[in-house]
């Protein structure tokens, strides 16, 4: 549920210049692309409201729970870039269709798992199949799309993204009431098997292959090193409460940022040799990049973990169905909507600090409900929770919509389709850490309470770390240079997963 601005014909990669004549090839092409891009951001979101079931199923402890979540995020992160890569190299559509056999697949395996590690190792898969499929839509929708059609796909896979972010609960909810073939909470993940299907047998006839500038080459070691960081970093942030915090969690979080210094000298070394990094380390001395990247980081904290939260504190608390719950959530679709067709017009008159008003909008909407919990606990009226949802929606439209925009607004032309990349990616960590951190502060509050006013008690602290992001975001905000607002002429906005 964010976006991502490239300059016009740098949409993931380097592609070949755009005809003259603007073209407008079927729809067809674009409602196939678009079949993927909703499958792999519903599956991030999705999950939530499947969980209480899921955890009385498999009998899975919190510290699992949270990897389901958190371990389709990282895997995605990790391969993102490279998915990208391989895309350019062996052909987009190909590489479309093998993300998009290898995520069937694996959807299939989580329907079929006995237990929560199966179900994890089948999340994982999942979030590396969407690695290899999601970086190649764009570069697809970009040779095959010109002109206005360009500007219509662009926006068409946005509100793809929206609705899939947005509405995963109530979708969730809905398969899991209706309980086809007794399913349960495995439905989520069998849908994505006959569209999946349904995906492959139409592609090779509607999507043109194409691929990126020659030259590019894969850099193994940099995908290893960054992976190991991220996992070095969570893994005992989501292990550590559970199992008391043993040694072995204090020497992985002292290991992650050897391991970062080890990739950033690695990917240094590997460009001074004429190699391909991974990530060019020179888009970090532009200030815009990288103080945008500590702010896309910062509010993705406060993003997938909130959601997760929020299912959680609805159905274990009010004992909501998962239907109800994810009906609730519209509230905060519907807020998120109405911020995101403002935030353009909010954007040319702020500039930057736009992200600082939708920040501080989405943590009032947070503090807001935090005092609504505490007073109505686990067993008031949950309508009372809706003036919050939609603050905080609102904000969150309003923050994300032009918030990749403006970081990469002040990027060099040269840098600007892998700052998209690597901006993407870091979105993704947020997910997955801000899962992890904000886990420790609800699981720990909850302990082995099994009443529901705990699971009240533990969302309203929960929102305190959310709160802080937001607040943390706001500030950061200042340190990005001056910008005349979101849409600059030259500039495409292109939503991104």
């Amino acid at each position: 549920m964010s976006t991502t601005t490239t300059p016009r014909g740098a949409a993931g990669a380097p592609a070949a210049a755009p005809p003259a004549a603007e073209r407008g090839p079927s729809w067809g092409t674009l409602l196939v692309l678009l079949a993927g891009v909703f499958i792999t951001t519903l599956d991030f979101f999705i999950v939530n409201v499947a969980i209480p079931a899921t955890q009385a199923d498999l009998g899975a402890g919190a510290a699992a729970i949270q990897w389901v979540v958190a371990g389709y995020g990282l895997a995605l992160a990790a391969l993102l870039i490279t998915g990208g890569r391989l895309g350019d190299m062996v052909g987009r559509r190909r590489m479309y269709m093998t993300g998009m056999a290898l995520f069937t697949l694996a959807s299939a395996a989580c329907g079929l798992a006995g237990n929560p590690e199966m179900l994890i190792a089948a999340r994982v898969a999942q979030g590396a199949a969407a690695a290899l499929l999601m970086p190649q839509v764009l570069g697809i929708v970009n040779i095959v799309y010109t002109g206005p059609y360009r500007a219509r796909a662009f926006m068409a896979y946005g509100l793809t993204i929206g609705f899939a972010g947005v509405f995963g609960q109530l979708i969730g909810g809905g398969l899991i009431e209706i309980d086809l073939l007794g399913l349960d909470w495995r439905s989520i993940y069998w849908i994505n098997v006959p569209v999946g299907v349904a995906v492959l047998l139409v592609t090779p006839r509607l999507v043109p292959e194409s691929r990126g500038a020659r030259g590019t080459r894969l850099d193994f070691v940099g995908v290893v090193l960054v992976t190991a960081a991220m996992v070095a970093t969570v893994l005992p942030l989501v292990q550590g409460r559970e199992q008391g915090w043993p040694l072995w969690t204090w020497l992985s979080l002292g290991a992650a940022p050897l391991l970062v210094a080890d990739f950033v000298w690695y990917q240094r070394r590997r460009a001074a040799r004429g190699g391909t990094p991974l990530i060019d380390m020179v888009m970090f001395r532009e200030r815009s990049f990288s103080a945008g990247l500590g702010v896309m980081l910062a509010y993705q904290l406060a993003m997938a973990s909130f959601f997760l939260v929020l299912a959680l504190y609805l159905q274990m608390g009010h004992g909501m169905s998962a239907l109800n719950s994810g009906l609730l959530f519209v509230a905060l679709g519907a807020g998120y909507f109405l911020g995101a067709t403002q935030a353009e017009k909010l954007a040319a008159r702020l500039g930057r600090q736009v992200l600082t008003l939708g920040a501080v909008l989405t943590a009032v909407g947070y503090v807001v409900l935090a005092e609504t919990v505490g007073a109505i606990g686990a067993s008031g009226a949950v309508g009372w929770l809706i003036p919050g949802l939609v603050v905080s929606g609102y904000g969150m439209g309003v923050a994300l919509a032009p918030m990749s925009a403006i970081v990469l607004a002040g990027v060099s032309e040269r840098y600007a389709a892998s700052a998209a990349g690597v901006l993407n990616t870091a979105q993704q960590v947020g997910n997955a850490l801000g899962v992890a951190l904000v886990g420790i502060v609800f699981y720990g509050e909850l302990g082995a309470g099994l009443e529901p006013n705990d699971y009240a008690h533990a969302f309203t602290w929960a929102l305190i770390p959310l709160v802080g992001f937001c607040v943390g975001t706001a500030v950061l905000v200042q340190l990005l240079p001056k910008v005349r607002g979101a849409g600059a002429e030259g500039e495409v906005m292109i939503p991104a997963g």
